[in-house]
């Protein structure tokens, strides 16, 4: 009996763990840290730009815009609004 409500308990925390966790790549940052050291698109992990320089600072790395970021209306669907005209 104490074997199978421990059991049980465990089961139900693993389940509310896997409920409430969320996709790693919900969310897509703005800009990638890139250099020789990074490839293309870079270390895509930074909210602003200004984390992204003070990451790049002291390297010989720059900071660019993210493509999924940037193409992310056009792989949703949108029309581009000049092709309207």
């Amino acid at each position: 009996m104490r074997f199978a409500a421990s059991s049980l308990l465990l089961i139900l925390t693993i389940a509310g763990f896997a409920a409430s966790a969320s996709p790693a790549s919900a969310r897509e940052f703005k800009y990638c840290l890139q250099g020789r050291h990074w490839g293309y698109p870079g270390n895509c992990s930074f909210a602003t730009y200004a984390q992204c320089r003070a990451t790049a600072s002291g390297t010989n790395a720059g900071c660019g815009v993210n493509p999924r970021y940037a193409f992310a209306r056009q792989r949703r669907g949108h029309a581009d609004v000049r092709s309207r005209y």
